[in-house]
């Protein structure tokens, strides 16, 4: 796996990550906006592509590859379904989105999804902010990575490496690259 494929801490509270991925941007950006296309490598659901407009993801991680390895008994309860709820931020088609995670007893974080032509391919660059400590940003970092890479192989007609297994990997990566000792 290229380093380049990594999010990079941004701010103390905030990750980014970037991705050159097969164009049109507009084929990009049905990825991020239309439910069908979105629930092949993040969650289905409709979202009106307009400031203000609420949404909700229904997320069921195992069926997004065909190898379904279930997850090992420590991330056992996010096997099952569960559904979240979202507000859009931002939205400049085809070229910005961005909308709230999370919330619950805390404030909402922020996910934004940048395109730009790149030649033939389309930029993603996608900045998760307000991160409440390091032990959130590991689980976030894993979750975007494995969900971008079943993006990108989604995108390029290959077949997703499994989801649990690649996010046990990269949870154990980005704890180590998160959570080591700061000078």
């Amino acid at each position: 796996m290229d380093d380049a494929d990594y999010g990079r801490p941004i701010a103390e509270d905030s990750i980014r990550f970037e991705r050159l991925l097969p164009g049109p941007i507009e084929r990009v950006w049905a990825f991020l906006t239309e439910s069908d296309k979105r629930g092949q490598w993040l969650a289905p659901g409709a979202m009106e592509t307009r400031q203000g407009a609420t949404f909700a993801l229904h997320f069921q991680n195992t069926e997004l590859t065909p190898d379904r390895t279930p997850p090992s008994e420590r991330f056992r309860h996010y096997d099952r379904s569960f559904t979240t709820q979202h507000q859009v931020l931002r939205c400049e088609p085809p070229h910005l989105i961005a909308w709230t995670w999370g919330g619950g007893n805390e404030a909402p974080s922020e996910v934004t999804f940048e395109l730009s032509e790149a030649g033939d391919q389309v930029r993603l660059v996608v900045t998760h902010r307000r991160l409440a400590d390091d032990d959130t940003r590991v689980t976030v970092a894993s979750g975007w990575h494995t969900h971008l890479t079943i993006l990108e192989d989604v995108l390029q007609g290959h077949r997703p490496a499994s989801f649990w297994p690649t996010f046990e990997r990269l949870e154990e990566e980005y704890r180590c690259r998160i959570m080591s000792p700061r000078s």
